[in-house]
């Protein structure tokens, strides 16, 4: 009897042990993240007047993933993420904490919040993933950063590069727009990702089309499809995966560089891997081979990416907006009697106003780049808030273009919004500041020539006109786009 007694009374006590500490358990895991990361920072702006901005820092580990996760891939409206912000800590100048990406972070929506950060000198590039991304223009700083980005806005930006370009795409353009409509029925996404990167394969690396362009094209989507996803380098993860697709992707241009070694050191080929194996530091050496693949991958994955995705906005929305499209014939009709059969150039791809207009919000309602990434390199204040030393700054460029104060009626394509310029830093779909996009006008050089082709010479439905919308790792709709193609 004394011993079931005493049992009663260990486990009475451990009871009370365990509802006591539960509760306060609980309360640890919900808020430690602040108090290991935000507490030492309030420590020390008490001092200063300053504080950090309002927001909450998730749990250990995950952070507030998994709400972003629930608003961008569950229920998929992606701007309620910073809509429920607003809501619950208010305005204020545009800035939250949280821990994203596995690192405590600065969520920054505003316009003018965004043009200060992407100007402010003392924020370093902050890829969530730069193992996938190496030693490129994205991850330079300083002056190697200014001659790297001069290099590849002569490459890709310039008028005269342009010029080039534009002759040079129109090939694939024009054969890829006769194969769909032999087939008669596409999946956009797809059929724009090939010849995109046979494109920017020929014109980067003079690669031609076949079965290594063919691996090359699916390796780089392995890695788009892990440079955003939670940096867990375990088996089976997309970033685990996207960094073996790196791998035999840059092994695939290292033979490259050899073989160009070997055979063409007194003449060097006139593409972008050429020009990097020309190019000086600033003590007059070479770039190293590391430097050289990495750049060409990088640039790469910047055109690769943009394009396919704005291609295949281009015949979702023209087939949304047949009172659009209508103009757009209108403009091109009169160009293509004038060539009657050449090439399309760059000086009438400029005159064609309508089109530029649509490009442009063809691009604004892509967001492509959904947010852009910097890592504070010191203390920096803003407006009374503290954004602390290492802590990552998340602009979310996607919310500029959504928000109806910045645009009216935002989610409607409208390309005559265009008529007047936008509301000052509203509109940031390459980034901005001295990082801004160094091939921003390639991406819309190449929707321009392929609406001039399309539209004089092809019609098109949408299969599944209500599809649903994927937001991760990129906008797109769940079928990527499926359409019924033929000439006309």
């Amino acid at each position: 009897m004394i011993e079931v007694r005493k049992l009663e009374v260990m486990f009475n006590i451990w009871t009370s042990v365990i509802i006591g500490i539960a509760p306060l358990a609980g309360w640890l895991l919900w808020w430690w993240n602040d108090i290991w990361y935000a507490v030492p920072v309030k420590l020390r702006c008490s001092a200063g007047g300053t504080k950090l901005p309002p927001g909450y820092m998730g749990v250990p580990f995950f952070g507030e993933m998994l709400s972003f996760l629930w608003y961008f891939k569950i229920v998929r409206h992606p701007d309620d993420y910073i809509n429920f912000k607003r809501r619950k800590y208010g305005d204020g100048v545009g800035l939250y904490r949280t821990h994203l990406f596995g690192s405590p972070s600065i969520v920054v929506y505003s316009p003018m919040a965004n043009k200060f950060v992407l100007q402010e000198p003392n924020f370093s590039p902050g890829w969530p993933s730069s193992e996938l991304i190496g030693t490129s223009l994205s991850g330079l700083v300083g002056d190697a950063h200014a001659r790297m980005r001069s290099f590849v806005v002569r490459a890709v930006n310039h008028p005269d590069a342009l010029c080039r370009i534009t002759l040079l795409i129109q090939p694939r353009l024009r054969a890829a727009l006769q194969s769909w409509a032999q087939k008669g029925r596409i999946v956009v996404f797809k059929e724009a990702k090939k010849v995109t990167f046979e494109n920017i394969g020929k014109y980067f690396a003079n690669f031609e089309p076949g079965p290594l362009l063919d691996t090359l094209n699916e390796l780089f989507y392995g890695v788009l499809d892990g440079i955003r996803a939670y940096p867990i380098n375990l088996p089976g993860t997309a970033y685990r995966s996207a960094l073996q697709c790196r791998r035999k992707a840059m092994e695939i241009f290292k033979e490259e560089l050899e073989k160009r070694k070997k055979c063409n050191a007194t003449n060097p080929r006139d593409d972008i891997m050429g020009g990097l194996m020309q190019m000086k530091d600033e003590e007059g050496k070479p770039l190293r081979d590391v430097e050289v693949l990495d750049n060409i991958y990088a640039l790469v994955i910047a055109g690769f990416e943009s394009t396919s995705l704005a291609i295949m906005w281009a015949f979702y929305y023209l087939a949304k907006y047949p009172d659009v499209l209508k103009k757009l014939r209108e403009e091109h009709l009169p160009i293509s009697k004038k060539l009657n059969g050449d090439f399309i150039t760059y000086d009438d791809i400029s005159s064609c106003k309508y089109t530029n207009k649509v490009v442009e919000e063809i691009i604004r309602l892509a967001n492509v780049s959904t947010c852009v990434f910097r890592i504070a390199s010191k203390d920096i204040d803003y407006k009374g808030y503290r954004i602390p030393k290492g802590w990552k700054v998340i602009s979310l460029i996607r919310y500029l273009h959504t928000n109806p104060e910045n645009f009216d009626d935002p989610m409607r394509f409208n390309p005559d919004r265009w008529n007047e310029p936008p509301k000052m830093g509203t509109y940031l779909v390459f980034g901005g500041g001295p990082r801004i996009c160094a091939g921003s006008k390639l991406a819309r050089l190449q929707v321009a020539v392929l609406i001039h082709y399309l539209v004089l010479g092809y019609r098109w439905e949408l299969v599944n006109p209500n599809a649903e919308m994927i937001y991760l790792s990129h906008p797109r709709p769940a079928d990527g786009v499926d359409i019924n193609i033929s000439k006309i």
